[in-house]
């Protein structure tokens, strides 16, 4: 008998008849012989609604009370999932996040797992139930309040009770059929990949892909853990993100990886400009310890070469929007000390990323890229590259069109027609 551990997102669970239906599902699983661990978000648009509400009572609601309100989201999932089950006669315990062993740092809103202690879920499993776990949240080691891990938490708890219970799978169910070649709701001739390395997993995510939450990817990775995205909606096979070889390469001489796995987008950006830098050694170091000392995840960073007659530089760098105007009030406090003339902030950018481990040993890849972009007309502002990715910052309003020319220049559309996003949000 094996441990499987399933999350459903919340377009799965968005309302009563989708719970029925992912109920009959978990119930298929575990009539197949397997225990069976469920991790739930919360039902379709619950958590916005929530946190809509708390915004309309406090224009700052205070982080404990918030994580309070936001964590309801889930234990109602939890529960008519749970009652769902059992009117189909098998037996089911729901269990919060906090009840369920997940112990987290306490900084509410983005709490990190410290540890998973599932005592209470594999006594729920010995005794031939199905445990039923509120994603999203934890309980602070320090404080014992209540935490959430922020966006993609539910996608973390899971992997993490997998984990910590020894599962053999953890199965991501969400609204589209796997993990596609690029976002199906923007190129819908989108391949499904069968199977994918948690190394470009790991980009695809970190470059703005958002079936998989990057942190959850990076779990799975640690302890080796293969993750099976797959619809809630369909019984199709879905995607392996796995790192052992697959079945039928086992044998022979081995499968040769394509060169590029996928594209991938980020809308979520902005773009912060120092103009006028001194060019002397330790001022990029001052400007990114004020950003640091902020809390503040840069991606990107470009400096320009620096003008003979005045000495002085630019350093652009991208930054997650949310956070844009923390970091302009920290650096404009920081100006005198630093000595830079003035800051430039510009939120009208999108990424856009070419991913897949064959780039190591294939050249010409960058400029097959870039020559796409240029038949389309895009500018470039700014380029990164990492072993197996390339990205690089355009207008936002052209950035659809980049992820369309790009995908298709390196042959990833299919012939077989359009990619499904069932509920919608590719989720």
């Amino acid at each position: 008998m094996s441990l499987v551990v399933q999350k459903y997102g919340g377009s799965s669970v968005a309302d009563a008849e989708s719970v029925k239906r992912v109920a009959r599902r978990i119930v298929d699983t575990r009539k197949q012989g397997h225990d069976v661990c469920v991790v739930v978000s919360a039902m379709g648009d619950t958590t916005d609604d929530l946190i809509e509400l708390a915004e309309q009572v406090s224009p700052l609601p205070p982080g404990r009370e918030l994580d309070m309100l936001l964590t309801a989201g889930e234990r109602i999932s939890m529960a008519v999932l749970a009652m769902a089950i059992a009117a189909l006669g098998q037996e089911a315990r729901s269990f919060t996040g906090s009840q369920a062993g997940v112990i987290t740092d306490s900084v509410h809103g983005k709490a990190r797992i410290i540890d998973v202690t599932p005592g209470r879920i594999r006594a729920a499993l010995d005794e031939g139930h199905i445990a039923i776990v509120a994603g999203f949240q934890g309980v602070s080691q320090d404080t014992k309040d209540i935490t959430t891990l922020g966006r993609g938490g539910s996608d973390t708890t899971a992997v993490a009770l997998a984990a910590a219970l020894g599962a053999d799978v953890c199965e991501i169910y969400t609204d589209v059929d796997g993990i596609f070649t690029a976002d199906p709701r923007i190129v819908p001739s989108a391949q499904q990949i069968a199977r994918i390395s948690s190394e470009e997993m790991l980009e695809m995510a970190a470059s703005g892909a958002k079936v998989l939450h990057l942190r959850c990817v990076e779990y799975a990775r640690r302890f080796s853990l293969p993750v099976h995205v797959r619809s809630s909606f369909s019984h199709r096979e879905g995607t392996w993100v796995t790192d052992q070889p697959a079945p039928e390469a086992v044998e022979g001489a081995g499968v040769e990886q394509p060169i590029i796995s996928g594209v991938a987008h980020d809308r979520s950006e902005a773009k912060i400009t120092v103009v006028g830098v001194p060019d002397k050694p330790g001022k990029a170091a001052e400007i990114f310890q004020v950003v640091a000392a902020a809390e503040i995840n840069l991606d990107m960073i470009v400096q320009n070469v620096s003008a003979a007659v005045s000495g002085l530089t630019d350093i652009s760098f991208t930054l997650p929007k949310t956070d844009g105007q923390t970091a302009m009030n920290a650096l404009n406090r920081a100006q005198e000390q630093i000595g830079f003339e003035s800051l430039r902030y510009d939120d009208q950018i999108g990424k856009v990323s070419l991913i897949g481990a064959g780039m190591r040993s294939h050249p010409g890849v960058s400029a097959q890229m870039f020559a796409a972009l240029a038949e389309a007309g895009i500018n470039i502002e700014m380029i990164s590259t990492s072993e197996i990715r390339l990205s690089l910052v355009t207008r936002a309003e052209r950035l659809d069109d980049a992820v369309r020319a790009i995908h298709t220049a390196f042959g990833l559309d299919s012939a077989a027609g359009e990619a499904v996003v069932y509920g919608g949000t590719g989720r």
